[in-house]
């Protein structure tokens, strides 16, 4: 039996008993692999549900566990299930008797751990192979093998600690304890200290200091009175500027070009936030697996730091194809083919093809039809900035319009702040267009300006569980050919809280005017609409707003709404209640006087490309032209 304190062959700095105390702490976090099921589905390479194939196990034991976390205190047991390997790992054999040896050894480490970031200093873990103490089993053992290995796990849990007494050693400026969470009385936990020693450092390199370090550490945990006194040595180093920042991985992407996208000027003072931007910059390029940046382990003759920017490249060529599906707007397929280092410096080349409306369209020539080739290059005024361009064709037929159109664009977008983007563009489009305003074709030839700004102040754009984001959009236009001139305008927010571990609200509201010239005026895809997937739920594509002749004029302002309650049930199930309204008017501005409701519930399967997403709503005040309901399918959440 040993305690806590005594467990062998740790990776981390083990406790020491010394005069009635103990010295050291814990400093991993182990992971656990939780079981799958014996199916397994995949899905265009999406891997959806149960285990996937592990290559096979070379002499295979097999073992029944007996695991005892030895508390009443759920969370504290639930941490101990949670950090147990051999229990996450029951249904999966190991490679010999020797592999489950290092297994139990692999467990009392993990368990250890996880005693020690619950404050659990004197705790014990037992665990027995074959009814033998782990550490009696000499490592040739063998084990029975006709039936499952016996291991028992057993731990006693020992009394809670709180932190005593705190100090900071050497050159801390004006530290103190209690800002980073170290409070006497307070949390003792293994994962609060070592936090807070990462967010001393943290304020010690914000300060300009690259060398910031924390020195030494004392750990003493007094047994008699449950309390843990922490010593902490830092040391803060001079206040620097970057230096040279050298670039190692890199093979078809030039490397002065990654040295001059992480944007660490030299001569400029040091930023830990700045090398997190250049990190985060870096690794949107798309042409890198893994980035790392990091300072040097020494100030270079100069007095400055180097940077060592270390990249693996991905596959620069890539293809692919997508599928979505609407009971209202119909199927749509995708293909597409790219390049993100076409000329060395990472830029990106994509040309993608789409049909849509099928099963909805009559025959072929109802069917939408969409291609076009677009061109990325990044650093065009400065690292933060980068060069779009588009050439794209379009043959569409929704129920408003049809349109047969020509679309070419170049503009600039300006990262503002990493929460902040900025972008113009130029843009020219030929297009004839049959509506209800007009049934002989006409034709186009608008010029305009597009301009965006977008503030992104969410935690995770695929699946945000706070924060918000909003967009605001102008683009003044002129159709060469008509002599209309007239501005669109359009914003749209989004929040997000989170209401639990397992529940988000999430709210949108979306509105937009076109101002300077009548609705007939107005290019009929130009005009704003109101329906479908993307918009109020339950009702056709385009099927909100004004009506001529049965046909969907479209309107000069829309205002929409949208709130949903995303329930995570699982690990990887979700169910999305939600209620949608939205308006269009004929007006520049809405007047509400025709809102459209729609309500409903989806499913959601999380995916590492996001969540797969299908959602069914019904119109809560239908018209008679209405459908009774909408299906909806597609990757990522409504908004």
């Amino acid at each position: 039996m040993r305690s806590a304190g005594e467990q062998p062959h740790s990776d981390y700095p083990r406790p020491r008993r010394h005069g009635g105390r103990l010295l050291g702490l814990a400093l991993i976090v182990p992971l656990a692999i939780a079981p799958a099921p014996a199916l397994a589905f995949e899905l265009f390479g999406i891997h959806l549900f149960g285990e996937k194939a592990d290559e096979a196990v070379v002499d295979p034991v097999r073992y029944a566990l007996s695991f005892d976390p030895g508390t009443d205190d759920d969370e504290l047991a639930d941490a101990l299930r949670d950090a147990s390997i051999m229990l996450a790992d029951e249904k999966r054999p190991v490679s010999g008797s020797l592999g489950l040896i290092a297994k139990a050894r692999d467990e009392r480490e993990a368990l250890v751990a996880a005693l020690y970031a619950m404050a659990r200093y004197d705790g014990v873990v037992e665990i027995t192979i074959g009814g033998q103490p782990l550490d009696e089993i000499a490592p040739d053992a063998e084990f029975d093998r006709s039936q499952p290995v016996p291991v028992s796990v057993r731990v006693r849990t020992g009394q809670h600690f709180v932190l005593g007494e705190v100090r900071l050693a050497g050159d801390v400026g004006g530290l103190m304890p209690a800002r980073f969470g170290l409070i006497a009385g307070g949390d003792a936990g293994s994962t609060t200290i070592l936090e807070a020693e990462s967010r001393m450092v943290r304020a010690l390199k914000e300060e300009g200091r690259p060398l910031a370090r924390v020195v030494s550490r004392e750990i003493v945990a007094d047994h008699a009175t449950g309390r843990l006194d922490v010593t902490l040595a830092l040391e803060a180093g001079p206040v620097a500027p970057y230096g040279e920042t050298r670039v190692e991985g890199a093979e078809s992407v030039d490397s002065d070009f990654v040295a001059y996208m992480a944007g660490l000027e030299p001569g400029r003072t040091y930023s830990p936030t700045e090398i997190d931007q250049a990190r985060r910059r870096l690794n949107a390029l798309e042409v890198f697996n893994n980035v790392a940046v990091t300072e040097a382990d020494a100030l270079d003759a100069s007095g400055a730091i180097p940077i060592d920017v270390a990249v693996t490249e991905r596959k620069h060529r890539y293809f692919g194809i997508g599928a979505t599906y609407s009971s209202t707007d119909g199927g749509g397929v995708e293909g597409y083919w790219g390049h993100r280092n076409l000329f060395g410096r990472a830029e990106k080349l994509r040309i993608q093809g789409s049909i849509s409306r099928i099963g909805v369209g009559s025959s072929f020539g109802q069917l939408n039809y969409n291609a076009g080739i677009m061109f990325e290059k990044p650093g065009v005024l400065g690292p933060a900035s980068k060069f779009t361009s588009s050439l794209k064709g379009n043959f569409e037929h929704p129920d408003a319009y049809e349109k047969l159109s020509v679309d070419a664009r170049a503009g600039v977008t300006y990262e503002l702040t990493p929460r902040q983007t900025v972008s113009g563009e130029l843009r020219v489009e030929w297009s004839r267009v049959t509506d209800s305003f007009s049934p002989v074709p006409r034709s186009h030839l608008l010029v305009s300006i597009p301009l965006q700004y977008v503030y992104d102040g969410r935690d995770d754009t695929l699946n945000p569980t706070k924060g918000f984001r909003a967009l605001a959009a102008a683009e003044p236009s002129h159709d060469l050919l008509s002599g209309a001139s007239f501005v669109k305008l359009n914003g749209e927010a989004s929040a997000y809280q989170s209401l639990g571990e397992r529940v988000v609200l999430a709210g949108r509201v979306a509105a937009g005017s076109i101002l300077g010239a009548p609705l007939a005026a107005v290019p009929a895809d130009r005009r704003f609409y109101a329906g479908g997937g993307g918009s109020v739920r339950g009702y056709a594509y385009q099927g909100i707003g004004p009506v001529v002749g049965g046909i969907p004029t479209g309107g000069l302002s829309f205002a929409e709404t949208s709130v949903e309650l995303r329930i995570q049930v699982s690990d990887k199930f979700g169910i999305v209640p939600f209620v949608d309204a939205g308006t269009v008017s004929a007006g520049a501005f809405p007047d509400f006087s025709d809102v459209r409701f729609g309500a409903g519930i989806g499913v959601r399967y999380l995916t590492p490309l996001g969540p797969l997403r299908v959602d069914v709503g019904v119109p809560l005040n239908r018209r008679p032209t209405d459908p009774s309901f909408g299906i909806y399918a597609g990757i990522g959440q409504a908004f």
